[in-house]
């Protein structure tokens, strides 16, 4: 659990893995066509571009010497239509690749979310949540001008840089010999510096996630920043991992920018060796002004797609730290999940059955050790006991979020670990500890127990629950938005509303983790005659610290450090005088202090 924290950086990849480029490509496959249309658009645009030397080549050799004012015309004529054509295939391109750049990165963000709707909730424990969602916002992001453009330009510049060298091989074969001097020293540096690089936007990715992780937070815990009056504290923490970042940036930049001024000063050496070499061939008779003019504008063409070819490698380079953690994210295998052979969970009556089960979150450190629980159909049991006991994790392994250590579950003598997560889970109620509020409406919060239940089913639900007044109050009733996370209404209003979406799922089996626990008393009293009538034929876990919520309750379980130590009605335990009743007396003189 030790990489649970915003400043514990990622482990990194060591070698270039080619697979994850070949991934991305996947993604791009459904779009071959639109592709294709593409390729042939900027192979059209790079032809007309690439006309412009050769006719002013033929200008200055022909056309000027002759005083052939028609021809040159002809070829002002012929330059201008092959701009327009160029700036015409441009608009084109521009728009279709933007459009299946944003399609490509819409599937992407679709896979790695619906992954994350399956993930269990171990993986979500064992990381920050800033740094799951950097890798769906910017993570994601980061690859848009790659799949917008860098691959089509790819293509286009390698079409240009072989009929560039045509072009000059056809002028002259000598000076393009010349011209591709400092290649090898290009391919030299790039060899050399693209490790480092690599390295560099790892880190770089790192630094980004632990950056989003501490935003994140910080902005979750706000109010309890305020409140203790952490605000300098914690603006210090961020200029740590921001300058960490900044850092970080700054080194991959450096070395990202060594290939581009590296190609500049390696095209303007060649340049000024084909200007020596070209006027001494003039002199001697080799070539024409003309030819040389149009050779030394080949020559920038020639180092100009060399140097789109270096900025799509550096994208490629940053693309690949950023698709390490995608693809890791998309590939992650949530730890509970439905056998292959599992089967439907049919209607149930509610039995449920703990076989002497073991857990543990980490290896070695028990959290339940042997429990066995018999409940029958119908019964409400109560789960008490002090803060980390397990009662929690005994209703968690219920639902299945995680799967037990040793031992079995079962309901009605059926092993849940043979029955698909979906028809288990939806013959259950659950209301958490921490109630989550989404944003929208309350009726829809309501709703989402069960999206097909009726305006008054979820009317009926609330009013069981004593929620009904309190929503009717509000200015909009039950159309009422409500923030994330329910921040405009009460503790004890969000319970309520958490309440009522799980009553409303109409569950065979009920798990309510501390369903009062933020409700006044006096609300709560309202409400236990609701739920007298909601418990009646259900399967009932309540887990309470206030032993005056579960007096009623069919059975109570005390635990004690993951074990069951008492068992029995209220009545029966109190008679014992073990540790419920310690408890329960503790809490009667602390009412009664009160």
């Amino acid at each position: 659990m030790a990489r649970n924290k915003f400043d514990v950086d990622e482990e990194l990849e060591s070698p270039f893995n080619p697979q994850h480029f070949k991934r991305m490509l996947t993604y791009i496959a459904p779009y071959r066509n639109r592709i294709i249309i593409t390729v042939i658009l900027m192979l059209v645009a790079s032809g007309a571009n690439l006309i412009g030397p050769f006719l002013i080549k033929q200008a200055i050799d022909t056309e000027i010497p002759d005083g052939d004012v028609s021809g040159l015309t002809l070829l002002a004529g012929i330059y201008l239509a092959a701009l327009i054509v160029t700036g015409i295939c441009m608009k084109f391109r521009i728009r279709i690749m933007s459009e299946i750049g944003q399609s490509i990165i819409k599937a992407i963000r679709k896979d790695l979310f619906e992954n994350l709707q399956k993930l269990s909730f171990s993986f979500y424990d064992s990381r920050p949540h800033g740094k799951i969602l950097v890798r769906v916002v910017n993570y994601v992001n980061s690859l848009s001008d790659l799949l917008s453009n860098g691959i089509i330009n790819l293509i286009t510049d390698l079409f240009s840089i072989a009929v560039i060298v045509g072009f000059m091989l056809a002028i002259d074969v000598k000076l393009t010999l010349y011209a591709m001097a400092g290649f090898p020293v290009l391919a030299g540096i790039i060899f050399i510096i693209k490790n480092a690089q690599r390295r560099a936007w790892q880190k770089l990715s790192n630094k980004q996630s632990n950056l989003n992780a501490y935003i994140h937070e910080s902005i979750n815990g706000i109010k309890i920043t305020q409140a203790f009056v952490r605000e300098e504290e914690n603006k210090q923490i961020f200029e740590e991992v921001s300058d960490s970042y900044r850092g970080s940036w700054m080194k991959a930049v450096r070395i990202q920018f060594l290939l581009w001024p590296s190609i500049e000063n390696i095209s303007v050496l060649t340049v000024s060796l084909v200007y020596i070499v070209g006027i001494s061939s003039i002199a001697n008779g080799g070539v024409t002004v003309g030819s040389l003019v149009a050779f030394i504008g080949y020559i920038w063409m020639f180092w100009a797609p060399l140097a789109n070819i270096g900025n799509f490698y550096n994208a490629i380079i940053n693309a690949m730290a950023y698709l390490e953690r995608i693809f890791e994210t998309i590939d992650e295998k949530p730890e509970v999940v439905s056998d292959p052979n599992a089967a439907e969970l049919k209607p149930i009556k509610g039995k449920v059955t703990f076989d002497d089960v073991t857990f543990a979150y980490e290896e070695g450190s028990p959290i339940l050790k042997n429990v066995s629980i018999d409940v029958k159909p119908g019964e409400t049991v109560a789960l008490v006991g002090a803060t980390g006991s397990g009662k929690t994790t005994i209703v968690s392994l219920l639902s299945r979020f995680y799967n037990v250590t040793d031992g079995q579950i079962k309901i009605d003598g059926v092993d849940i670990s043979t029955v698909t997560i979906p028809s288990l889970r939806k013959q259950m109620g659950i209301m958490l500890q921490d109630p989550f509020i989404f944003s929208g409406t309350i009726m829809d919060n309501i709703r989402y127990g069960r999206l097909d239940a009726t305006d008054e089913e979820v009317i009926e639900a609330a009013k069981t629950v004593q929620a009904h007044d309190f929503i009717s109050s509000l200015k909009d009733g039950y159309e009422t938005e409500v923030n994330e996370r329910g921040t405009r209404l009460s503790s004890g209003q969000r319970q309520l509303i958490s309440f009522a979406r799980a009553l409303l799922a109409d569950p065979k089996i009920l798990v309510l983790d501390e369903a009062t626990s933020s409700i006044d008393t006096e609300t709560e009293l309202a409400m236990q005659k609701g739920m007298e009538h909601l418990l009646e034929g259900r399967t009932s876990f309540i887990i309470a610290h206030r032993l005056s919520t579960i007096q009623n309750a069919d059975k109570i379980l005390f635990i004690d450090n993951g074990k069951i130590i008492e068992e029995g009605t209220h009545t029966e335990l109190l008679a014992r005088k073990g540790p419920y009743y310690k408890l329960y007396r503790s809490q009667s003189h602390s009412l009664a202090a009160g």
